[in-house]
């Protein structure tokens, strides 16, 4: 009988206990893993967009599997004991920086009840009852599943985080649901259902504004979902949201960085009171001593003793919001609709990815060229922090994100008297007002999941 979630935490937490003694990583069923640096828990990136593994799944149940996948796959089989005789491996069919994932055939998906089977669920809603033949049939008919093995470098206390909250989330509308889990000695593996999707990169630039409505309908109402149970995903992109344009349904997928709201809080500036945070910044050091030099230069102390500022980074470059890049340490949910509005914004403009810095920093500056100088300034005091640069091409005002869309795709000409030739259609335009509510800096302000649902731009679509 196939083991609990509930049953490989306990293993796991087992596992992490004997971790006292033995801190070796493949060693036999007692010595666990090895446990995750302080560096790691405050800072774990997945990779960048274009660096992940993404490709169009299909139902075919065979396919064609390279060489090097196959022997991953042969590797996998010998290594964890019992897995071959509960799933056939077909392929892999995505590859990250804490996991990897295979697509295999349940054989024994005849001999539980499937309740997370959504389609199946469908099929009979609308079926007439079957024949004798029919039934017979449907028993024999191949049923796939996902399997995700968690790399031996996870800790075991990030291992047990995405279980327990793929657990909560198992009856929420357009979330992958976890159907069970196995551990092997050091070895855990997820087992999930398999869903047919499109590689984002094939689609995007072929979404007309009708279809991103029904993408984001999908989106927020996982969204909702998640943060109904007071849980932030913390690395919403393309590849993390299955979506089948055909059928327009999508799934949210991958908890591997995921938390709950107010974990590891600490007090950040933004959480004090609007009137109680003004008069802070006015009495700061950095308000005093501008205001008592004459064209001040910005600078920073030789000696600096104050404490290093830490707080979770986790997520994917080009898709962290501008709290997760400042710092802040009372994060919300909040930053997950800010990496739904880069996403949209790539739908716009075409471009994926958008934003492509190569590190926190020049990440600030990309938001800087679009928002400006001012802008961010003002986001960044919200947090507690200082912003400054003295690259000269970057305005005060930065951008409007319209243009900004129609340079993108190529439709910024102007006419002899310098009129703009073209504007966004008034579809593109509700798009571009709904995207501003996604991006907005202050995430006091930025919209909500529930929010977005009621948003005509999300409302109106059919």
């Amino acid at each position: 009988m196939s083991p609990t979630a509930t049953e490989v935490i306990q293993g796991i937490m087992r596992a992490r206990a004997a971790q006292k003694e033995e801190t070796h990583v493949h060693e036999d069923p007692d010595s666990g893993e090895d446990d995750c640096s302080d560096e790691d828990a405050v800072m774990d990136e997945s990779r960048g967009p274009l660096e992940e593994s993404g490709c169009t799944h299909t139902e075919e149940s065979e396919e064609e599997v390279d060489d090097s996948v196959a022997e991953d796959m042969a590797r996998f089989e010998e290594t964890f004991k019992g897995i071959s005789r509960r799933f056939r491996l077909i392929n892999r069919i995505g590859e990250g920086t804490f996991s990897t994932v295979y697509k295999a055939e349940d054989l024994n998906y005849h001999h539980y009840q499937n309740e997370w089977d959504v389609d199946e669920k469908s099929n009979m809603k609308w079926s007439s009852p079957p024949t004798k033949r029919q039934a017979a049939q449907k028993k024999h008919k191949a049923r796939f599943v996902a399997i995700k093995k968690i790399y031996v470098t996870s800790s075991p206390i990030r291992i047990l985080n995405e279980l327990e909250l793929l657990h909560d989330l198992r009856d929420s509308e357009s979330v992958c649901p976890l159907i069970t889990a196995f551990r092997h000695q050091d070895q855990v593996i997820a087992v999930l259902p398999y869903f047919q999707h499109r590689d984002f990169r094939e689609y995007f630039r072929e979404m007309t504004i009708s279809d991103i409505r029904l993408y984001f309908q999908s989106l927020t109402t996982a969204l909702r979902s998640v943060h109904e149970q007071g849980i932030l995903h913390r690395d919403i992109k393309p590849t993390n949201f299955l979506y089948e344009p055909l059928h327009a349904r999508g799934v949210l997928v991958d908890f591997g960085l995921a938390e709950r709201e107010e974990t590891d809080w600490h007090q950040c500036a933004c959480g004090y009171d609007p009137q109680d945070r003004r008069a802070r910044i006015e009495n700061s050091v950095h308000s005093n001593s501008f205001a008592a030099a004459t064209n001040a230069v910005p600078s920073y102390p030789k000696v600096d003793n104050r404490p290093s500022r830490r707080a979770n980074r986790a997520g994917t470059r080009g898709f962290r919001a501008p709290e997760v890049l400042l710092k802040c340490t009372q994060q919300t949910t909040a930053i997950d609709m800010w990496s739904a509005g880069v996403i949209l914004l790539t739908f716009l403009s075409q471009r994926f990815p958008f934003f492509h810095s190569a590190d926190d920093i020049d990440a600030l500056l990309e938001l800087t060229n679009i928002f400006g100088k001012k802008r961010m300034r003002e986001t960044s005091l919200l947090h507690g922090q200082v912003f400054e640069t003295n690259i000269p091409s970057y305005s005060e005002n930065g951008h409007g994100f319209e243009k900004i869309i129609l340079w993108c795709t190529n439709r910024s000409g102007r006419d002899s008297s310098g009129r703009r030739v073209a504007s966004l259609s008034p579809e593109e335009q509700e798009a571009v007002e709904f995207m501003e509510r996604c991006l907005e800096c202050d995430p006091a302000r930025r919209i909500t999941a529930e929010e977005a649902l009621k948003h005509p731009f999300v409302a109106s679509a059919v």
